[in-house]
């Protein structure tokens, strides 16, 4: 693999990094799961394990609620979307950043990478998200579920290293569930998991992940060592 130089004088061999949303940088995981499960017993299903619940995270939001909600009709599907966002929205200034992340995204652009989230977030719901937390003007860009393909199809990161002009081989996925990891493998990238989000980290290794970080630190420390 090819390699440059960041400003400070470090070698930088990823020109990008993208980062997934929910459970990577955002502390959301545990409200998501309550939401999803909230949502589906307001339409009538059966209440989803919160193992269930945390798998769909990541992919878009019909298809996380369809999955997660496999004994509801599709004609409540809208329904259920619309509950699920009414009580997301009750707890949308209840959640923050892991602890560490606004240093760790500082460090890496002060090395020069370029930053992206490709998430299964909506555009709004992403875009409330970075006004709340004043991470907008942080990243490159950006792609959400609903304006592209959601993961785990490569087309949200191929946008983005087609928009930011980096190949495949200088690109870094991170995320906390397999879609964000399958994603990497079918945009022809690499990836890093990390084991604090939705996802139980031995489901990683059938995906090749660089490496599994279980702390922000932990991530932080790789990507300054090896990104």
């Amino acid at each position: 693999m090819t390699t440059t130089t960041s400003p400070d004088g470090a070698v930088r061999r990823f020109d990008l990094i993208a980062f997934d949303w929910d459970g990577t940088l955002y502390d959301s995981t545990a409200v998501i799961v309550r939401c999803i499960q909230a949502a589906v017993v307001d339409v009538g299903g059966r209440l989803p394990s919160e193992r269930d619940a945390a798998w769909v995270i990541g992919l878009g939001l019909a298809e996380a609620l369809a999955k997660a909600a496999p004994d509801v009709p599709p004609e409540k599907y809208p329904e259920l979307g619309a509950r699920y966002r009414h009580h997301y929205l009750r707890h949308q200034d209840d959640l923050v950043l892991f602890d560490g992340v606004l240093p760790m995204i500082d460090a890496l652009r002060a090395r020069g990478h370029k930053l992206a989230v490709a998430t299964g977030k909506s555009r709004r719901g992403l875009d409330l998200a970075l006004e709340t937390v004043a991470l907008r003007e942080r990243f490159d860009s950006s792609r959400t579920a609903d304006e592209t393909f959601g993961k785990p199809h490569p087309r949200m990161l191929l946008e983005l290293m087609e928009e930011l002009d980096v190949l495949p081989g200088r690109t870094l996925m991170i995320g906390d569930t397999i879609h964000d990891l399958q994603l990497a493998t079918n945009a022809g990238c690499a990836s890093v998991g990390v084991s604090y989000g939705a996802h139980e980290p031995a489901s990683f290794a059938d995906h090749g992940p660089l490496h599994v970080a279980h702390s922000v630190q932990d991530l932080h420390d790789w990507l300054i060592r090896n990104a």
